[in-house]
């Protein structure tokens, strides 16, 4: 079976859209799938590098990169988006591509979502089928749901492309084949945005029966699978030749980490870290905080010199200032590993948002460090964590009080002297999440797709 995988943030792209194609592609073989990789040229995508990401690509797999309009564009609004600079492009080599003949699906894997409108275009000229990768909403009702919340890019900008998105979004997914989901919610969402949209769930027992339900007129296969890990990723950079500049483990200091993004969505949870902490201190624990470091690292996605602090204030409310340190720009994937291995301990502060599933899940629970996380409830890091172990999790549900929460972080975090318990990782019980399952999973979810009336 071959397929042609559209990722235009590929390595060495630092771009968070590419890690599921990257690490799957090293295993894809072994399950029969010849598999040829999409993407933009790397200097004409506006994310940084890491070559890192590239020496770990298997030589066998072709990569066929499109010249996509300059970075220049982005001085026209509307112009500097991927989606509008590169969609000629890909177009035009997909077509080159496709007109061969030899292959029998298209996937779409990445978060720029107004190329996937390519799929139905392809279908109709070629007859090759797509499937659509869901790693974020194409369309969300977030920001209408916490209008106090500001959208990225402020409200304009983002009311416009919403209509957009909420435009393209059905015309797409009734030619669509079939979706991945790196959430159970997506798919759920989808079904009760379109009513005419039946949602047959594939190895994902969290999709409910509501949108199962009989009597839609359109079934859409969905396979649940989050971002996979892949330990390999960490033997390479404890090879050496990878260091990192944020913090000498070496000072004295105990420093704990945490690397992604900041946002409002997340200020219940990092409320409720800072103020178990403060608790800790009113309790005694002063010796400990002041040996104690946080680094919250690219927090943000503006560019250098643009981004705006949103964890440093926070900590500010709880007198903590002299204990966290924000750095907003954005670190090489390679480099994150590193300060996850050099961390003492590692934190993650999850979104209010019940379908937000952390990417970076995997890699944190892989480094074999102290793990303490927050997260909603819903979220499908809390039953991963109770499953697989690796760490403590706190998980809040949206009407509980911030003082409960926290005590329950006081109650983690006091039972050692404010130091984060070292829980071990299942390995069993977290194999169905590696790299070669998933590509496993994957490969018998596109035959699926294939075989479907």
């Amino acid at each position: 079976m071959r397929v042609l995988i559209i990722s235009p943030h590929f390595p060495p792209c630092n771009a968070a859209d590419m890690h599921r194609v990257r690490l799957v592609l090293p295993y894809l073989k072994e399950q029969g799938i010849q598999a040829e990789v999409l993407a933009v040229e790397s200097e004409q995508v506006a994310t940084p590098m890491d070559p890192w990401l590239a020496l770990g690509l298997p030589e066998e797999v072709p990569v066929h990169r499109v010249k996509a309009r300059s970075l220049s564009w982005a001085k026209i609004p509307g112009l500097g988006l991927l989606e509008a600079r590169a969609l000629s492009a890909l177009r035009k080599q997909g077509n080159a591509l496709l007109q061969s003949g030899h292959f029998d699906l298209v996937y779409f894997s990445t978060t720029v979502f107004g190329l996937h409108v390519l799929g139905p275009e392809w279908q109709r000229k070629f007859g090759v089928p797509f499937v659509m990768d869901y790693q974020d909403p194409w369309v969300s009702d977030y920001y209408r749901e916490h209008p106090e919340v500001r959208p990225p890019g402020g409200r304009l900008k983002y009311a416009v492309a919403n209509w957009l998105s909420r435009r393209r979004e059905p015309n797409v997914l009734r030619h669509c084949r079939g979706i991945t989901s790196v959430s159970p919610a997506y798919p759920d969402q989808l079904a009760k945005r379109y009513p005419w949209l039946k949602i047959l769930a594939s190895n994902s027992a969290a999709v409910t029966n509501e949108v199962t339900k009989v009597g839609l007129n359109h079934a859409l296969p969905a396979l649940v699978v989050p971002f996979p890990g892949d330990s390999r990723d960490f033997d390479r950079v404890r090879q050496g030749g990878v260091s990192q500049s944020v913090f000498d483990p070496a000072d004295g200091f105990k420093h704990w980490v945490y690397v992604g993004r900041g946002g409002a969505d997340m200020r219940f949870a990092m409320r409720a870290f800072f103020s178990a902490l403060r608790q800790l201190r009113e309790a005694g624990e002063e010796d400990f905080l002041q040996r104690l470091r946080m680094h919250f690292i690219g927090t943000s996605y503006a560019a250098a010199g643009h981004a705006q602090k949103t964890i440093e204030p926070v900590a500010a409310e709880f007198g903590l200032e002299s204990v966290v340190c924000e750095h907003t720009d954005r670190i090489p994937y390679s480099e994150t590993l590193r300060c996850l291995l050099d961390a003492d301990a590692l934190i993650i502060p999850g979104s209010d948002d019940p379908a937000y599933t952390a990417s970076k899940m995997y890699p944190y629970l892989l480094a074999g460090r102290p793990l303490l996380a927050v997260f909603h409830e819903a979220s499908s890091v809390v039953k991963l964590i109770q499953k697989a172990g690796g760490g403590s999790i706190v998980a809040f549900h949206p009407e509980e009080s911030l003082a409960a929460v926290s005590q329950r972080l006081v109650d983690i975090l006091g039972r050692a002297s404010g130091e984060i318990p070292h829980i071990v990782l299942d390995p069993l019980a977290f194999e169905p999440h590696t790299a070669r399952l998933q590509a496993s999973e994957l490969a018998h979810f596109w035959k699926q797709c294939l075989i479907q009336d």
